[in-house]
Order: structure tokens, then sequence, then C-alpha cells
């Protein structure tokens, strides 16, 4: 190994010990604020008498407000720092999401869901261009996975969690989800302040790295920047109504469907196709999650070391499908978990690919705008997933045809990758490697 190989290894270690902890802890404290509505439903739906189309339609409401907000949240980020913003993003996603608590009529529950997309937009895009001020092209699948594994881990973690708080239901004259929404809502407003005082913006203001490995880090990404905008300079709006964009969005909006498809639903599935009792289910449901973040790890690891973007996200995506169909049409519970495993596997492991595709040709405020259209518009689909689920549901007294719907999106995300122009600014990069 060369000294500059050494360097390179040092600084990337550095960098990913001291930002992606606290990154990877606040997105599972945001993940779970805005899943945890399905374990709440176990108790929640039948207390407050909501059908499934009313607890689907308020699950993926939250979707409306974080695409109504997103661009401009992301503008702002880009504009004033992530640390400010970032902070500003948790407390009040904090807020909102302990209010949950106070749910008492599908207009309530509807108003509050959307308030909180509204708050937590932003959040995601800005992390992910967040990382692109700290990590070269190479890294970002890897990176950008070990983030996202926050998905998965906060099912792992959120499941048992949110089965046990189920059982607090009656202590102090508060339900169990009451208890749920209140409990797991007060860290993102910790975290928020923690944010505050412990994220850096730049790398040239990382004093926790030593002068050559600030310069070796600036100067990777500089070179990256300088051949980007050789390459492919795009203002803001050139970039916003870029087809590669759109068609990346709608890729995404694709894998969202699935992806909170199942996040939503998992729980009454695995009640309906097993009949255990709650808490048990919140320790079931760990299993898909578990993994999901495996594929996610090791598909992502693999698309780093070939290079390689498009396929690892498209088999995936097709993996993802198989599994779906499995689990809508054999239901035995062991059968029935691994299927839903399978999903959850092809799912995730598309994901960490998926978010180098646009990093790798875009920059400053085209990234900031793009990153969030592409976040934004895909995450319509998680409105889309869970209200089909629900009136599907409620239509035919089954999960069988909403997840065939989920299936059949994975399988049209799946396609349209393998559309997406090989020009990417990634395989260039291996020329300027250092």
């Amino acid at each position: 190994m060369t000294s500059d190989e050494m360097l390179k290894r040092k600084v990337l270690n550095k960098v990913t010990r001291r930002v992606i902890p606290l990154l990877f802890v606040l997105y599972i404290i945001a993940y779970l604020d805005r899943v945890n509505v399905g374990f709440a439903a176990l108790q929640m739906n039948q207390d407050l008498g909501f059908s499934s189309t009313i607890y689907g339609l308020g699950s993926g409401v939250f979707f409306l407000g974080y695409f109504l907000f997103e661009i401009p949240s992301n503008l702002i980020l880009e504009r004033i720092g992530a640390r400010v913003w970032i902070a500003r993003i948790a407390i009040t996603w904090g807020v909102i999401a302990a209010g949950m608590m106070f749910v008492k009529s599908p207009f309530s529950f509807y108003l509050l869901r959307f308030f909180l997309g509204i708050a937590e937009a932003g959040f995601f895009p800005g992390i992910i261009l967040y990382l692109t001020y700290w990590f070269p092209a190479s890294q970002r699948a890897k990176t950008v996975a070990l983030f996202m594994t926050a998905t998965a881990i906060a099912g792992i973690v959120g499941g048992p969690l949110s089965g046990l708080l189920l059982t607090l239901h009656g202590i102090v004259g508060l339900a169990g989800w009451q208890w749920l929404f209140l409990l797991e809502g007060l860290p993102a407003i910790i975290l928020g302040f923690v944010v505050l005082n412990y994220l850096c913006e730049r790398p040239e203001q990382a004093e926790w790295l030593e002068s050559k490995e600030r310069l070796w880090l600036q100067e990777r990404l500089q070179l990256e920047y300088e051949h980007k905008q050789r390459h492919n300079s795009y203002t803001l709006l050139q970039a916003l109504v870029n087809p590669k964009v759109w068609l990346l969005s709608l890729i995404y909006f694709t894998l969202v469907i699935g992806l909170y498809g199942i996040s939503f639903w998992l729980p009454q599935i695995i009640k309906d196709f097993s009949g255990l009792s709650n808490l048990w289910v919140g320790f079931i449901s760990g299993i898909p999650y578990l993994v999901g973040a495996i594929g996610m790890v090791f598909v992502s690891s693999h698309s780093d070391q070939t290079g390689e973007r498009r396929a690892h996200v498209a088999i995936p995506a097709f993996i993802g499908a198989f599994g779906l169909v499995i689990s809508a049409y054999f239901h035995y519970p062991v059968t029935a978990l691994a299927a839903l495993s399978l999903a959850a596997l092809g799912i995730w492991g598309a994901l960490g690919p998926f978010w180098a595709l646009p990093t790798a040709f875009l920059s400053g405020r085209a990234a900031a705008g793009s990153l969030a259209l592409i976040n934004s518009v895909g995450n319509l689909g998680g409105f889309v997933g869970p209200y089909v689920i629900g009136l599907v549901k409620d239509a035919t007294n089954s999960f069988t045809g909403g997840l065939l719907v989920l299936a059949a999106a994975l399988l049209v995300g799946g396609i349209l990758t393998l559309l997406v122009p090989h020009d990417s600014f990634l395989e260039r990069l291996d020329t300027i490697r250092s």
C-alpha cells in the first residue's frame, strides 16, 4: 500500500467515525418517528375507530407535506449550512412526533401527519448533500448505505421497543399508543441540540483532522468538483428540468412505494398471518429489517468495489418484487416471514447504489435542488404505497392485492433503472482516482 493510499484510508476512516454515527442515530429516530404509526395502529385503530383506509391515508399524508416543502428546505440548508438547519428539522419534527399522542379523530390524525412531513422535509436529501462535502464519489454508495441502514436498524430496534411501549397501556390514564408517540418523539428534540454543538460544516473547518489530512480531502473533493463542472455544469434550473433527474425521481418513486408499503403495514401483516400478541409482533418484525440492513451493506459495498450502479439497483428491485409476490400468496407463517425478509433485502439493497447515481453528476445548488426533487417526488410513493394497501385491504379483507401492487412497482423501477444512461461521472472518475 502506497503512502497516499494509507493517507486516504486514514482520512476517510476518521471522517466516517466523526460524521456517520450521529447522523446514523438521528436517522434512526427520524425513520422511527415516521413509521411508528404502524405499531401504534395495533391499538390506536381500534381505540379511535379507524378503518384501514383512514389509517393508510393518514400514514401516507406525511409525504404530501414532505413533498411540498422538500426543495425549499434543502435550498435553505445549502445556503445557511447543515448544522443549524438539521438541528431545526430535528427539534420541530420531535415536537410534532410527540404531539401525535393527542390524535382524537381522522382529521387530527391527517393534520399532525401532514405537519410532521413539513417538519422533516429536507432532512434526508440534506444529509445526502452534506455527505458529498466529506466523501469522494467512489466511496458514496457504501457511505450512504452506512447512513441509510438506520432505516433498517430503526425497524430492528423500533419493533421490540414499540411493542414494549404498547404494554404501558393505562398508566397515568394514557393508552399504550400515546406512550409510544411521546417517548419516541422526545429523542429527536434532544439530538437537535446535540447537532448544533457537534456537526462541522466543511473539511476546512475540521480541527479534528490533521492539516495534511484536511488538505488531502479538500484537494480530492475539489478535483471531483472541477471535473463535474467541466463535464456536467448545471444551473439549478437546468438540473431541475434534466430528463435524467426526472427518470431518477420516477425510479425512486417506485422503490419508495415498496419501502413504505412494507414499513407502515408490516406489523399488521405479521399480526394477520401469525396471530401473535402485539409484543411478539414487535420482536418478529425486526427480522425483515435485519435482513434488509445486511443486504444494503453488502450490495452497496460491491457496487463501490466494481464502480457499477445500475445493475446494483435493478437486480435488488427485482428480488424485492419476487419476495412480495411470494408473501402475497403463501401465508404459512415461516414462509411469509421469509418472503417478507427477501423483499426487504431487495428494497433496502437498492437504496445505497441508487443515491450514488445523482451525486455522481450534480454539485452545489444544482445538487441541493435536484436531490430534494428526487427525494420529494420519490417519497410520494410513501403516500401511494400505504394508501393503496389500505384501500385494497378494506375492499378485499386481504393484503394479497396490495402486496402485488408493491411488487409491480418494484418491477417497473428495476426496468427503468436499466434505462439510466451509462455516461455517469462515476464511470469517468476512474481516470482521476488518486
